[in-house]
């Protein structure tokens, strides 16, 4: 069902026309190639490759008809196991074989020695089966004096063709259990059986099969065994007859006194057996072969045996099936819809300076400008290294950062050096390592920290220099099949990027372990990874006494700059019981990037290992920085290239700047840096706020105060004024809004309502500060006197500007404008910035503002001083100057909001939260005080106002006293005289009281 609604997103294109690569091997003279009349296919391994290089992958779910409908047979598809995402290494063997074409009584092969008694074994062979051949038959015995059949392996093929064996111990007969099918292949068959408990099991392939217990337990295999290869012995050594007799073919025959592990299964399939336990390794000399076995035929054949299935698709039933993974198959290569059209897009980007240089001067096409077109031809050993000497001399010379479509190119043309294993048969040592030092060379060259924005733009496509990281690892798994006794290690390296492969012995390392150290690293201390000697033990008890060791680092800054953990599992930081909380900012990576992988012929083993790593260490009190141990799975997320994770993986120890792992696995490693914001404890959070809310109380009382006597007592209007009122007017809003906030988070409506408003009425309120700065800046420094326009265009700022601010947010960040838990903005979003980038443009201003007032104001005092005493003494000349530089800033810093220059200190310590609560605090106050309360026009507009009221005063008295003399019958002319004088004397009487 997931499958199908990725079918619309996925685009898949089929390559039909792709060389076949050689190297593919048949398992028996009957089995050929049927290539497709529209051209070639691959095996699935290079279809899978094939699709890698060009930034896809294989279909991982059904197949769209639409794309599979015209094919006429089935199409390899992807799967998600990690088992057959790397194709085995495989080594060409040639094995003497014994033939058995007939069912006939007179072909079997006798060992010529004894064998001791068994308490448990191992039996492993070679066998290719006759498919002609359906009846019950024995592919080996053992007979004693005492037991007749003391083992045997029995097998027959069933309808359908599939083998079923069985094991016989001492009489006892296991049941038949498929084991391989009878498809004309070489297959590797395995038998162990142990007394204790009877257990037995059978593999093939490389895979269990079959097993149980209580087969003859409590008994072991008697002594003075005679083994016979290809019949059933009725007595010991002989009675053979034909109707029991083994047809087909048999090499490579081994039996151990003991119990093999799967893994040592594994590496008795690839033709390196396990030497503990031995009894008889395989040899036809040391064997007794009826004369109508001889001559015997040597085989040429791959170990391990390819007998890997993979997953296809037949669009003509439209069912899943498998074949064969060597099998040539056609494929389709599917992307994300939007990485598709990324890849279509990077051909008409201009960025193609790098590859057509490169072109031009090896006059041949090196560099493709789209991943999506098809490769000219195959590449060589020697125009590999040739392109890539030139590769190398062109990016050293190109000035400035690579482009996206340079370091696509580039990297395209990397995995295809990288594919090279399946191409070239030579194995010199020199010529490999000269392509290796080019290749690390050239990968450098692209890891520089200046391409880390181009990087980002791919980061879609090829999941960033990640990309780099497995090219690397691929060549270094490459150059391992090149190292000789003669030459047991190759050393590449570079300033951001090296590689090291080396043959270690195990036996050598079970003592101290194998340490690896990469260049500027210590061994005791950072810059080094370690398989610790317990590891090695434990290889050698797996019968190993070899293995190849490779280990890959990168040093580059790139990788901080591009690779995060976004979903990565957070880690509790140090602390986090105490009273203080953390909050998760983001996770980076912190270090170098160091993989150890270990290899035998059977393929890849995964050790536990040790890293110390070198990281930024602890800077801001505010930010912790958490170090986790991770390594890169690139398995995960198959789209991006992978992805961190931090399973196996634990912090040994920890110091101020390194951090030492355990990883109970081999794969590419770093320091995460997980950077946590320090946040205050109930008990801290609660005091700041009361303080908070007290502060805004005071404030909004002080402004409102402000605003009033401003409308009320009549204060003349002019420029400075009407600014005043407009800051006062939006800060005091501002400031009772946010004494709501705390109220209004409980209801999601009303706290997205708060915020939008509390936004608006900040950001209007800094817009007036900033006429504020302006209007100065006019009067002190530009020093024009006209008001000219300015108030309108003040208006449009003031007003006009933060509208449009929340309007264009709001709709870019509809939901993710509010914070969580809070009735503000969304500090973790780019919605902050819509008032943090308004309010340090601001602030930068006016502090500029203010400067350029304070030279001014200090230089017209020095002049006045020196007008009003021309030589005046050294302590009143400092006295003056230090009045004319503090009086303005004590009286311009609350309009001018300069005291939220302050907040930019509170990540340094938590003590500056405090301080910018009771500085702001303190705003309303110092606006009430400097610009109202001892404001010369503010008094003067009192004084009138109160002269006002008493002159109105008067009047009602001298009308009510009036009004009194005409009822008692006083005459009125007096009053109509004395009148206009009286209130002319009370007046000059208030004014000269001073009250």
């Amino acid at each position: 069902m997931a499958a199908s609604r990725m079918i619309p997103l996925i685009h898949c294109l089929l390559y039909l026309l792709i060389r076949s690569l050689p190297g593919t091997l048949s398992n028996s003279p009957s089995e050929t190639r049927n290539p497709l009349a529209a051209g070639q296919q691959l095996s699935w391994w290079q279809a899978q490759e094939s699709c890698d290089q060009r930034f896809g992958h294989l279909p991982l779910g059904t197949p769209d008809r639409t794309h599979t409908s015209h094919l006429p047979s089935s199409v390899w598809v992807g799967q998600r196991e990690a088992s057959l995402r790397s194709q085995p290494k495989r080594r060409e063997h040639t094995a003497t074989v014994l033939v058995f074409h007939e069912r006939v009584a007179d072909r079997a092969a006798r060992l010529l020695k004894v064998l001791p008694a068994l308490v448990a074994l191992t039996a492993c062979a070679h066998v290719q089966w006759d498919e002609a051949a359906t009846e019950e038959a024995t592919l080996f015995s053992l007979a004693t004096p005492a037991v007749a059949n003391a083992l045997q392996l029995r097998a027959f093929v069933e309808p359908g063709g599939s083998v079923r064996a069985a094991l016989v111990v001492r009489g006892h007969h296991a049941p038949f259990n498929v084991v391989f099918h009878s498809d004309g292949r070489w297959h590797h068959v395995c038998a162990t059986w142990e007394q204790r408990s009877g257990r037995w099991t059978l593999f093939s392939d490389g895979r269990r099969r079959a097993g149980a217990q209580g087969l003859s337990a409590g008994h072991p295999v008697p002594p003075d065994g005679v083994l016979v290869l290809g019949q059933d012995q009725d007595s010991l050594g002989g009675g053979f007859s034909a109707r029991d007799a083994f047809s087909g073919n048999l090499t490579d025959f081994h039996l151990w006194n003991r119990v093999l592990s799967l893994e040592q299964v594994r590496r008795a399939r690839a033709c390196t057996p396990p030497p503990g336990g031995l009894l008889f390794q395989w040899d036809p000399e040391a064997l007794d072969i009826t004369p109508s076995l001889l001559p015997t035929v040597l085989v040429h054949m791959l170990c391990p045996v390819p007998s890997e299935e993979c997953p296809t698709w037949n669009p003509g039933p439209g069912v899943k099936g498998s074949e064969l993974c060597l099998h040539p198959q056609p494929f389709l290569c599917c992307y994300p819809k939007d990485t598709y059209q990324q890849l279509q897009d990077f051909q008409s980007w201009p960025d193609q300076d790098v590859i057509s240089r490169v072109n031009a001067l090896a006059n041949d096409t090196v560099l493709l400008p789209s991943p999506l077109s098809e490769a000219p031809r195959i590449l060589s050993l020697d125009k590999a290294s040739s392109f890539l000497g030139l590769l190398e001399r062109v990016l050293a010379e190109k000035p400035g950062p690579l482009g996206p479509v340079a370091l696509l190119a580039i990297l395209h043309f990397l995995k295809r050096v990288t594919a090279l294993r399946a191409e070239e048969p030579e194995l010199l040592t020199q010529p490999w390592e000269e392509l290796g030092r080019g290749f690390v060379s050239v990968a450098s060259l692209t890891l520089e920290e200046q391409s880390a924005s181009a990087w980002l733009s791919l980061s879609e496509v090829v999941g960033g220099p990640m990309a780099v990281v497995m090219s690397v690892q691929r060549l270094a798994s490459l150059l391992s099949s090149m190292v000789t006794p003669v030459q047991p290690q190759i050393h590449i390296k570079h300033p951001l990027a090296g590689l090291e492969v080396q043959s270690l012995h195990l036996r050598e390392a079970s003592t101290g372990g194998h340490t690896f150290t990469i260049p500027g690293g210590s061994p005791d201390g950072p810059g080094h990874i370690h398989i610790p000697a317990g590891e090695v033990r434990s290889l050698l008890g797996k019968g190993l006494a070899e293995v190849m060791v490779i280990h890959t680092w990168f040093t580059s800054r790139i990788f901080q700059h591009t690779l995060g953990a976004p979903n990565l599992e957070l880690q509790a930081a140090n602390g986090s019981e105490e009273a203080r909380m953390q909050r998760s900012l983001s996770t980076q990576v912190g270090s170098a990037i160091l993989s150890s992988e270990v290899w035998d012929t059977a393929g890849e083993l995964s050790t536990a290992v040790t890293f110390h790593l070198q990281h930024q260490a602890q800077v801001f009190p505010q930010k912790i920085l958490e170090p986790v141990c991770a390594f890169w799975n690139f398995s995960a997320n198959s789209d991006a290239g992978g992805s961190w994770a931090t399973a196996g993986c634990s912090v040994l120890a920890r110091h101020p700047d390194s951090t030492m792992c355990l990883c109970n696995h081999s794969t590419s490693f770093a320091i995460l840096l997980q950077v946590y914001e320090v946040q205050e404890g109930p008990e801290e959070e609660s005091l700041l706020r009361t303080l908070s809310f007290v502060g805004c109380g005071v404030s909004l009382c002080a402004l409102t105060t402000t605003f009033l006597l401003f409308v009320m007592a009549g204060v003349p209007t002019s420029e400075r004024t009407t600014i005043h009122k407009n800051l006062i007017l939006s800060l005091a809003s501002a400031e009772g809004f946010l004494m709501t906030s705390e109220w209004a988070k409980t209801n999601k409506v009303t706290c997205v309502a708060v915020t939008v408003v509390m936004h608006l009425l900040f950001l209007v309120a800094f817009s007036w500060m900033l006429a504020e700065g302006l209007l100065l800046w006019s009067k002190v420094v530009a020093v024009s006197m006209h008001p000219g326009p300015r108030m309108r265009l003040y208006y449009a700022a003031g007003w006009g500007i933060p509208v449009a601010i929340v309007v264009i947010t709001l709709a870019l960040h509809p939901h993710d404008y509010v914070a969580s838990g809070h009735c503000w903005l969304n500090v973790h979003t780019d919605a902050i910035w819509a008032f943090v980038g308004p309010v340090l443009f601001v602030l930068t201003a006016n502090t500029y503002i203010l400067v350029r007032v304070v030279m001014v104001t200090v230089s017209s005092t020095r002049h006045r001083a020196r007008m009003l005493s021309p030589q005046p003494g050294l302590q009143e000349k400092i006295r003056f100057q230090i009045w004319a530089m503090v009086k303005p800033v004590l009286a311009l810093l609350p309009v001018l909001g300069l005291t939220w220059l302050f907040g930019l200190l509170v990540h340094v310590s938590p003590t500056w939260a405090y301080a910018v609560v009771l500085l702001n605090s303190f705003q309303g106050p110092y606006i009430f005080l400097v610009y109202a309360a001892y404001n010369g026009e503010v008094q003067n507009a009192l004084r009138r106002m109160t002269e006002r009221k008493a002159v109105e005063v008067l009047r009602a008295e001298q009308v009510h006293r009036a009004k009194g003399i005409h009822e008692s019958g006083i005459p009125t002319a007096f009053s109509s005289i004395t009148e206009p004088r009286r209130p002319a004397v009370e007046l000059t009487a208030f004014r000269t009281s001073g009250v």
